[in-house]
């Protein structure tokens, strides 16, 4: 390449093009993660990052207790050699348990969950006994001391640590918390996130289209992503091709969130003026990378705020916001790191690549009849056609080294979707 001449997204490989890799690195070197929590109420903390850890303060089950229906009785008392009749002395419910004293030759009944009385360690099953014309049981020889009960501690410990702080509260998360008698939880402050497109051809929805124009999809797909990470979304709009007006969506940005993410105008046209603004007024840490779709990102610092310029192609935006702004919301949100899902499948058609640049083909995987794995392209690969991210579920990564795919190679994919 002449020193004279300026890269283009046409260059197969540029020397100052930092890596997949080394840019998700620089990133992870760069953000700090958030420190400040709040404390809400239990339900609240769904899909929030916790700020503390949490630790239970009893055993669950605090007792030990039936784990069916069945009949309670000593595993001493159990019979060895043949069937045996048993007389029913009481009852045990959940919630209500029985002041009985167990005998020997004796059973108590019991329901799920209810307190083991006093004496007894063995439930037998209601579905294997006989009962008696005058309500006493047979039980057969078949049964084993111990067996179909649940004692203190035994799914959670008095003192274990549950959850890090970090940790994602799942579903099933904010039951187990629950089961702890904890109506609150510490969660760390949601992230921040301000975004906006540039464009002097860019019209919002309901605005005339003149010759030139289009209508701004970027801005939309950005709120989508965002709002799947459940972050705070501020939405700044269109901002005008002006150094001016750039320059002021930047301070007003950087005031009110953590990330401030653009679309548009960070390549190396005369009207890009997202890379020399952030170059004046703050730090720039890379502003090309060696990838396909979405060579020309930006990522900077100004003031407290992270910065991500995303090229204007809709779909190198979503390429780009997978590849990096997401994980790095995550560690900002969370102080945790996420690794990419690769998944082996078959290739079922050929793709050209030269080595050089890492390159992420949207692609379809399904299951065949033999319940292999198979992954076709969704069709042209332009960096402009968004319905190839919308039949996607899932890319086909092909690394730095690849020089190209045959029909019927193995590769690796990284689902983004449901893909089964």
């Amino acid at each position: 390449m002449s020193k004279n001449k300026p890269p283009s997204c046409l260059d197969p490989f540029e020397a100052d093009a930092i890596s997949v890799a080394a840019a998700k690195q620089t990133i992870l070197d760069k953000i700090v993660p958030i420190q400040g929590s709040v404390k809400v109420a239990l339900r609240d903390a769904l899909n929030q990052y916790l700020a503390k850890d949490v630790i239970s303060p009893i055993n669950v089950p605090p007792h030990i207790n039936a784990a069916m229906d069945g009949y309670a009785l000593a595993g001493e008392d159990l019979p060895t050699n043949e069937s045996q009749s048993y007389q029913v002395s009481g009852a045990s419910f959940a919630g209500i348990p029985t002041d009985q004293v167990y005998t020997k030759g004796s059973v108590i009944r019991i329901m799920t969950g209810a307190v083991m009385p006093s004496s007894t360690d063995t439930v037998v099953p209601q579905e294997v006994v006989d009962i008696s014309e005058d309500g006493s049981i047979n039980i057969d020889t078949q049964q084993r001391a111990g067996q179909n009960v649940r004692y203190p501690g035994e799914d959670i410990e008095k003192g274990a640590t549950l959850f890090k702080k970090g940790h994602r509260v799942s579903p099933a998360d904010l039951g187990i918390i629950a089961s702890l008698g904890k109506g609150e939880v510490d969660i760390l402050r949601r992230p921040r996130v301000a975004f906006f497109s540039t464009g002097d051809e860019l019209k919002s929805i309901g605005e005339t289209l003149n010759e030139g124009d289009i209508y701004d999809s970027n801005r939309y797909t950005l709120f989508a992503l965002l709002k799947n990470l459940d972050v705070e979304i501020i939405d700044l709009g269109v901002i005008r091709d002006t150094k001016e007006a750039i320059e002021q969506a930047f301070i007003e940005a950087a005031d009110l969130a953590d990330i401030v993410i653009t679309s548009g105008g960070v390549s190396v046209g005369e009207a890009d003026f997202i890379k020399p603004t952030l170059k004046k007024l703050g730090d720039t840490h890379f502003w090309k990378i060696a990838m396909k779709p979405g060579r020309p990102l930006t990522f900077g610092s100004y003031h407290d705020s992270w910065f991500f310029g995303l090229p204007g192609n809709p779909v190198a935006v979503m390429v780009t916001f997978m590849q990096f702004v997401q994980p790095a919301i995550n560690y900002l949100a969370s102080g945790s790191i996420t690794s990419d899902i690769l998944i082996k499948a078959k290739c079922l058609q050929a793709i050209k690549k030269r080595p050089g640049r890492t390159e992420f083909i949207r692609a379809i995987v399904s299951q065949s009849d033999n319940g292999e794995l198979e992954v076709k392209l969704t069709g042209k690969q332009g960096s402009g056609i968004l319905m190839s991210m919308s039949l996607a579920n899932c890319f086909i990564h092909l690394p730095v080294e690849s020089n190209g795919i045959n029909e019927g190679d193995v590769v690796e994919i990284m689902p983004f979707k449901n893909i089964l």
